[in-house]
Formats: structure tokens, sequence, C-alpha cells
């Protein structure tokens, strides 16, 4: 099993679950780095100390960028990547509220583009529901549902695209 943890505390109110990623990285696919809704205004000590130790533990760390359903503009979210990039070395990203229409591809594959060329090896999408089908070619990762597992199971079946 291999699990995507979204990692939204700071490292100094939460040492131990950090150290507990650590330990865990074989089991991991990888973990999002939340600093402030994205990489904050200046790199954070604790932060990167945090992604070293993951990063020694062989962990891929995404950087979590808002993209606010598409109405962010495409230059506030790459100037979150090359921050994530520059401050954190991050592997790559994770889009949060992706807007999960057909008429948004365009914008996300602009993302898409911008998040390979600034070092983006792994790119999450998380539209939080089953987008249309195009969005599949851009992302190694979609998130496709967000809520507890009770209510997973209660779900209607998935598209068959997928």
């Amino acid at each position: 099993m291999t699990l995507l943890v979204p990692m939204y505390v700071h490292p100094a109110v939460n040492p131990d679950a950090w150290q507990a990623l650590v330990l865990s990285a074989p089991l991991l696919y990888g973990v999002v780095l939340n600093i402030d809704d994205g990489p904050g205004t200046a790199p954070d000590p604790a932060f990167a100390d945090a992604v070293r130790a993951l990063r020694v533990a062989d962990v891929r760390v995404l950087g979590y960028a808002d993209t606010d359903y598409g109405r962010r503009p495409a230059r506030l979210v790459a100037q979150d990547f090359e921050r994530y990039r520059d401050w954190y070395g991050t592997d790559g990203f994770f889009l949060d509220q992706v807007a999960p229409d057909p008429a948004g591809l365009r914008h996300y594959r602009r993302l898409t583009r911008a998040a390979r060329a600034r070092g983006g090896r792994t790119l999450a999408l998380n539209p939080g529901v089953h987008p249309a089908p195009g969005y599949a070619t851009l992302a190694d990762l979609l998130v496709t549902f967000e809520g507890d597992w009770d209510t997973y199971r209660a779900a209607p079946a998935a598209p068959s695209w997928t």
C-alpha cells in the first residue's frame, strides 16, 4: 500500500507526526507540504529540516498550491511552484481546488506545463470529485474523493473511464 499524506501541521507544533512519516517511508507515495495554503512568503527552516528528513528516507514531497477552482491566476500558482522548488527542493506539486469541468482543462494544461517546467516530476490534481476525462492525461495522480470511509463506500460508482 502507498499513501499520499497531506501534512498541514508545522513541524514545531507536532514533531512526532513528522517523525512518524519518516518511519513510515516504505508505505508512502508521498507527502503534501502545505506551509500556509502554499509555500508562505519566506523559507521556513523547520519545514526545510522536515523535508530533508523525508528526502533522506526517500519520500516524495509535493508542494501544495491552491488553484481556487481555476480562478487563481496561473502566474501566481507558478510562483508557488518556484518557491517550493527553490526553498524546499520538492519533487512535484499538489494542485488543490481543481475545477473538474471540461471548461477548465485549458487552464490546467497551462498549469501542468508550468509545473513540469519548474521541475515537477510528480503532479497531483485534487478536484475532490471525478473530473472530466481529459484531466487524467494531465497528472500522475487524481484525487477524486474527499471524506470519510463510510461516505466513500456509499458514494455512487466511479465513471467507466476510470
